[in-house]
């Protein structure tokens, strides 16, 4: 078993340096809320999900626009891919450090505030016709 899991790292390692990325790291929004807007563009080819996020009313549209165009430019600068032919192979939000607040509540109590943030990747790949 362990072979196994051992052929799918080296799998996985190879095809990493293959496909452009972007991450975004501690973005100050729950990854509950990110999620919510990365799944509407998750295998999408890159037009069609910058025209959803444009038309998308939640605060976590505009980190994502901005993490999707720094991934396209890294697509096309450093590996010389053409913006037509990517889509969003794979899209993730994963849960960063939280930030803890205290307010004041009645009888002398403290109620904890968990400020919440995530780190965003997005992955490209072209498409194979």
């Amino acid at each position: 078993m362990a072979t196994r899991i051992r052929e799918k790292a080296r799998a996985r390692q190879k095809n990493k340096d293959t496909r452009p990325r972007a991450i975004a790291r501690y973005v100050r929004m729950s990854p509950r809320k990110v999620k919510v807007v990365i799944d509407l563009i998750r295998g999408k080819r890159v037009g069609e999900a910058l025209s959803i996020l444009a038309h998308t009313p939640r605060a976590a549209a505009e980190p994502v626009t901005k993490l999707l165009k720094s991934a396209i430019a890294n697509a096309e600068n450093n590996m010389n891919m053409n913006q037509d032919n990517l889509y969003v192979a794979e899209v993730y939000a994963n849960q960063g450090p939280t930030l803890k607040r205290i307010r004041p509540r009645a009888r002398g109590m403290a109620y904890r505030i968990r400020k919440r943030t995530s780190h965003i990747t997005i992955v490209l790949d072209e498409i194979k016709e």
